[in-house]
């Protein structure tokens, strides 16, 4: 299922992460820098611990959701002439054997070896690749 040495072919479409979750990601990173900031230099003016902790907890959310956003840059399903890839996942039409609606709000597909994967909801155009999907398999 997931061999990278498969001629998948050209690539046809690819999709990314909505625009809108990035946004709202960039928006968290955003603002909580801004309160770092504000935090470290309430702390520099008054030396309170607590304004010290704040600040640590503001950095922390901000150095996760940098990174988080980052990784969801990366979550693309790329539509090939004949196959699919998403994340690490690749195979070729003819290997798919089912596409269902799963848990979540995901797309899942199922091969015919017995592997499955989910493609996640908050993929751009989510209902033109299932439709691309059947009527590839």
């Amino acid at each position: 299922m997931s061999e990278p040495d498969k001629n998948l072919g050209r690539i046809v479409a690819i999709h990314g992460v909505q625009a809108a979750y990035l946004q709202r990601a960039v928006f968290v990173v955003v603002l909580s820098f801004l309160f770092f900031l504000g935090t470290m230099v309430v702390f520099y003016l008054q030396q309170g611990f607590v304004y010290f902790l704040l600040s640590t907890a503001f950095l922390i959310i901000y150095v996760v959701t940098l990174f988080s956003w980052f990784m969801q840059r990366k979550n693309v399903v790329k539509i090939y002439e004949n196959g699919i890839e998403y994340r690490k996942y690749s195979c070729l039409w003819s290997e798919i054997q089912s596409i269902a609606a799963g848990e979540k709000n995901t797309v899942e597909l199922r091969t015919k070896a017995g592997g499955k994967f989910a493609i996640s909801s908050v993929i751009t155009n989510l209902d033109q690749i299932i439709r691309t999907i059947q009527t590839k398999i």
